[in-house]
Parts: C-alpha cells; structure tokens; sequence
C-alpha cells in the first residue's frame, strides 16, 4: 500500500538508482519514505489529509486515492481562523509546467521537432491522468504551444479539473477572428479558462533530422554525434535549433507575457514540450548550461511551481542526478511557512 501510494502520489520516473533528497528515499521496485523536521514527524497517513501544519511550518501533500492523485492547494487553507484568499491573489500563484503525453512520433522513435503531430492512445491517457494530478489546483489562465500535441494535452487535462471550467482558445490572429469567438455572456466568461497558443513555446526545431528514426540515425552519424545533436546546450542538429536558441524564444516569451500573469496573482499553467520546458525550468531554478542537459522532463508528468513575491518555489522538482548523469523526475514535498 505504502509503495503504490508514493508512486501515485509523486509520479516518479523509473530509475535504476536510488534517489535520496531532504531525507526522502526512494528505492527501484519498492518505496519507502520519510520526512523529518526538528519540529514533526510526517507519516504515510497523511497523504489523506492535504495540509499539515505545525506552529512554524506546513507540508504541502499530495492526496492520493486508486484512481487520481492531486495536488492540494495550501494557498487556500485557512490558517489560525483567518483565510488566505486575498493573499495569494495579491502575492502567490501556481504555475504548472506539463509536457504533453506520447505523441505518435515518440511512439515511432522519429525526431520530431516542430512537426504537428497528435497523441497517441497512451498520450490521451497520460493528458487525462495529468489532469487529475492537478484537479485540485485553481487554473486562470492557459498557455500552450502552437503543436496539436501539447493542445491535446491541455484540453484533455481540464477534462478532469474539479471546478469543470471549459477552457476557450483566443484567436486574436486577425480581426475577423476575436469578433467571431467574442462571447457575450458575462456568466459564461466566469466558466471559462482561456487558452493562449504561442509558436515560441514550440519544440526545438530539430531542421534536417525531423521524420527521421533515431536509431537510424544514431548508425548513421553515430551514437556520440547524435547525441551532441540531442543533447549539448550549444550545437544545433544540420540547419535546426540548438537549446541555447529555444531557450532565448521560450524564456523571452515567458518573461514578456506569462511572468506577468503570475505576478498579478494569476494561476498559469503551461503545456509544452521537452526542451522548450527544460529552458523555462533553467530560468526558473538559475541552472547553468552543464546543469540543463541533464535535465530529463517525462511525458504527462505535472510540475508545480509557487510564485510568490518574484521568487519561485519548486512543489514537484528534478532531484539529484543519477551516475547516468539523468535526473530522477520526483514529486518532493516542499515546506511552507504557516501564515
């Protein structure tokens, strides 16, 4: 029980090393944890109970049941008989990162890049399971990248939000498009999430190994140079991006327009892809170029940010890297101070 808990709970990459951090252990084929603090103890029990807070601090939990997992929302927890509504929306505000699910071209082991291809089966399933991960966390605003994939991945992932808003892409490409969508009910405009699409959200142009199988490939130029394509920071495939280049659109682009939105207050959350994610985390957590390669984000797997007073504060996080130099995608629970 204990060990199908954790994995509903945390979402965790299979890995064939353990992973210890902040005294949270985790072990390849069972788990087991513990979190101690001077003040408390934290039990397994507890992942029922959503918040527990002690007179100095609170862990934010995970509330796990057999058939969704979702993370609760501390911001909203009343705290010493008063509520903290009005001071989350003035300083706080959750902003979720989801790489979209399997999409039939990782499913065919093809470079993809900025080819618009659709989940698979497994992909929606994924997207669905995403969406109960977080269906607990309010949701204001939506950004996407302009790819059907990480669309998909959105749309299917509000399926599950408990508050049943329906999300509502904004088509502001033209005139005739924002009068066409215009909703005139005020009442309905409260039930909607809109949904922003923005091509510099958009995988990293991956130019002339797009369409091809990457094992081919791999035989082809070979495994080391393949790999330099795939994973250094600085040196792009033939006539493609490098990570360095979707770095510079994907974290301008969230500096420009998303940054704000979360400053206001606003809950954000993001469906994208593999790099253009792995580039706004690097802003996000101040890695360096060496530390972002190695940097490994799973299909369908949530990660959860608090904004708070320009600082952001990880929920779910990359731990430490593996001897393979990969990082262990963990949901670690992170502690708050009690309002």
């Amino acid at each position: 029980m204990a060990a199908t808990a954790f994995h509903q709970a945390f979402g965790t990459l299979r890995s064939r090393d353990c992973v210890t951090h902040s005294g949270l252990k985790h072990e390849n084929g069972s788990a087991s944890f513990k979190l101690i603090s001077k003040s408390s103890k934290l039990d397994i029990a507890l992942l029922n109970r959503g918040t527990y807070c002690s007179r100095k601090r609170s862990f934010s939990l995970v509330q796990a049941s057999a058939s969704q997992t979702t993370v609760s929302d501390p911001v909203s927890t009343p705290s010493n008989g008063k509520t903290t509504e009005s001071k989350k929306k003035s300083s706080e505000a959750a902003l979720i990162l989801i790489r979209h699910g399997e999409s039939m071209w990782n499913e065919k082991n093809l470079f993809t890049g900025c080819v618009d291809v659709p989940l698979t089966e497994k992909g929606v399933e994924e997207a669905i399971e995403a969406g109960k991960r977080i269906s607990n966390i309010p949701i204001d605003m939506i950004y996407t990248s302009a790819l059907i994939r990480a669309q998909m991945t959105a749309m299917l992932a509000m399926t599950e939000h408990r508050r049943k808003k329906v999300p509502i892409i904004l088509h502001n490409e033209s005139e005739r498009a924002k009068s066409w969508s215009q909703i005139f009910s005020e009442e309905t405009k409260k039930q909607c999430v809109p949904v922003v699409t923005a091509w510099q959200l958009n995988e990293r142009m991956y130019g002339e190994l797009q369409g091809l199988n990457k094992q081919e490939t791999a035989d082809r130029y070979g495994a080391e140079q393949v790999h330099e394509w795939r994973r250094s920071y600085d040196i792009p495939p033939p006539n493609g991006e490098s990570l360095e280049m979707c770095a510079e659109r994907a974290v301008a682009y969230f500096k420009e327009y998303i940054e704000p939105q979360l400053l206001s207050g606003k809950n954000v959350m993001i469906a994208a892809h593999g790099n253009s994610l792995r580039s706004i985390i690097m802003y996000l957590d101040k890695l360096t170029s060496q530390e972002v390669i190695s940097l490994e984000l799973s299909t369908g797997i949530p990660m959860l940010y608090i904004s708070k007073e320009g600082r952001f504060i990880r929920r779910g996080s990359p731990v430490a890297p593996t001897e393979a130099g990969v990082y262990a995608y963990t949901k670690v629970m992170q502690t708050f101070l009690c309002h």
